[in-house]
């Protein structure tokens, strides 16, 4: 048998648009009219289209126990916070009735501080206590021994030598009494040039600095990197004094060992 008589046989290569017209009819009576065939191509893209209408179809068939089973727990999430809310209610209730408690009793509080004595009912005010005789006794005699006919040059000079002298106490008191140093703790980051250099004689070299208000402290060789270790020194110096400049200067004089002179840290003691 050969090729054409095999295809003479199988039909359903010349019924095909018999049945792209029948699918066609059949959408038209479910989604409405559609646009005239063109050709080939946009029959299929029809079909594209009913393929993927009918997998979303079977999609949210095959969903629906899903659906139904979140409906239920939104439902629940939702009668929880109904009753949180409800709960909310009571408790902000509850102090809203106990603030217009105490509101009423602080008014009422202040109505009785604040009350004017009324036929003797209000709060009597203190007494105040009669004078002692033996004071006004005393006031009298001051007053029979005053001269109306002296001199104010006595009573100046009397003040003028208790003004200096107490002047000249208070000054002796402010002598004696410590003055109040101020005073730093300074931090220093001391750089080599290379890590031949001799770190021990380098750190000799920046303890050689001694003056007055200066005082040297801890020490510890930090690592930098490369084989290349810098020296930290920690000292005390009165702001006065030293200052932080000063050793700068001083120690970047030893220039065989020292590179630069950083301040890692200042602090007010």
């Amino acid at each position: 048998m050969t090729a054409a008589e095999c295809l003479a046989q199988e039909r359903i290569w010349f019924d095909k648009p018999h049945y792209d017209e029948a699918e066609r009819q059949f959408y038209e009576r479910m989604n409405g009219p559609t646009q005239p065939k063109q050709d080939t191509g946009a029959n299929s893209i029809l079909q594209d289209i009913a393929r993927a209408r009918e997998n979303i179809q079977k999609s949210l068939a095959g969903s629906g126990g899903g659906g139904a089973a979140d409906y239920g727990e939104l439902a629940a999430h939702m009668k929880d916070l109904e009753l949180e809310n409800q709960s909310l209610h009571e408790v902000v209730q509850e102090l809203r009735s106990a603030l217009s408690k105490m509101e009423s009793r602080v008014s009422a509080l202040e109505k009785r501080t604040t009350a004017p004595t009324v036929n003797g009912t209000g709060p009597a005010a203190p007494q105040k206590a009669p004078p002692a005789p033996a004071k006004q006794e005393e006031e009298d005699e001051d007053e029979d021994d005053i001269d109306l006919f002296g001199s104010d040059e006595e009573v100046d000079e009397e003040a003028e030598r208790l003004k200096e002298q107490r002047l000249q106490e208070y000054a002796a008191k402010k002598a004696k009494k410590p003055a109040l140093i101020a005073k730093s703790s300074i931090l220093l980051d001391v750089k080599p040039w290379d890590d031949e250099t001799d770190m021990a004689k380098l750190e000799e070299c920046v303890r050689s600095v001694q003056v007055d208000g200066l005082l040297w402290g801890a020490s510890k060789l930090v690592p930098v990197g490369y084989g290349i270790k810098k020296l930290q020194i920690n000292c005390v110096v009165e702001d006065d004094k030293v200052g932080t400049d000063f050793l700068e200067e001083e120690i970047t004089k030893f220039e065989d060992y020292v590179q630069s002179v950083d301040v890692a840290a200042f602090n007010k003691i």
